[in-house]
Order: C-alpha cells, then structure tokens, then sequence
C-alpha cells in the first residue's frame, strides 16, 4: 500500500516534470493518466473578464433602475463634480456605458462623454468615477448614438457600490 501511494506521487511528479497534461497517477500506482483533451471546434466558455470588470465584480455590484440614475452628479476623487448622467446605452458588444454631460459652464456647452460602467461606483445619490480620472474625461472622445441603443428608465442595471 506504502509503495503504491509513493509509486502514485513519484508517477505525479515525473509526469509534470516531462509535461505530461495533467500528471495525475492512476490508483494502481502507474504512470501519469491521459487527460481527454475538448475538441478544437468547441467554442469558448465566457470570455475572460477585463481589469476593469474584475475590479467592478469586487465592488459588490448591486441592480439599480436605470431611471434612478440619470441625472445623478459624477464626481471625482476631490468631490468635484465633473459632469450629470444623461442616458445610459448599451453597446453591440453588450457593454454599458453612462452618458455623461461633461465640462462647460454650469451645464452650458457641456459635452457628452460615454463612461464604461466598470469605472464608476454609486455613492449615495452620486456617481463616483472611481477609475476615471478627470485628465480622462477631458481627453475622451464626444459620444455621438451611432450603433448605441439607450436602456429604458425602468430597466435594471447591476453598478457597483462605494463609500468612502
């Protein structure tokens, strides 16, 4: 028995050592087992989350009305409010984005920006824009419709929560 848990182990290490898939010994103490391998024509499982949505799934992200949220001031680190939701769109990848009026004067010649919803965080009755900073907002492009198709005010979103 003593011999065949060592002959298992030893059958365990050599197979990673010479890369054998999954160097796992079989229960008689043989060599490492083969691995059934999927077929090259299956088509992937989810695809790997970004670093981004990984950061936003650590936020426990909650379902809020999309109504709820347009309207709501986003601020930045500094409490300084860099602009209002407007619309909230879904892209053809399946993304969602906030529109965000951004800069000019007390609402005046604002533009709007499209911010990905894993970059900010809801804080209270505020916007955080947690991965944003607002060198980024300045620098992103005017959102214009195009291919976006605005998610109706009562539908649910899942956005993360913040505090501070």
């Amino acid at each position: 028995m003593r011999a065949a848990k060592i002959s298992s182990i030893l059958g365990l290490a050599l197979g990673l050592l010479v890369g054998a898939p999954f160097g796992a010994a079989d229960e008689r103490g043989g060599g490492p087992m083969m691995v059934a391998q999927a077929p090259h024509n299956m088509a992937p499982l989810t695809p790997m989350p970004t670093e981004a949505e990984a950061r936003m799934q650590r936020r426990f992200p909650q379902p809020v009305k999309v109504g709820d949220l347009i309207g709501l001031p986003v601020l930045d680190d500094g409490d300084v409010t860099l602009g209002r939701v407007r619309q909230v769109v879904r892209t053809p990848q399946g993304k969602i984005r906030l529109i965000v009026s951004y800069g000019g004067w007390l609402g005046w010649g604002a533009r709007p920006v499209a911010v990905p919803i894993e970059v900010v965080a809801i804080l209270a009755r505020q916007i955080a824009a947690l991965d944003m900073p607002p060198a980024e907002f300045a620098a992103a492009p005017t959102w214009t419709a195009a291919e976006d198709r605005p998610i109706p005010a009562d539908e649910h979103i899942r956005i993360a929560i913040t505090r501070r």
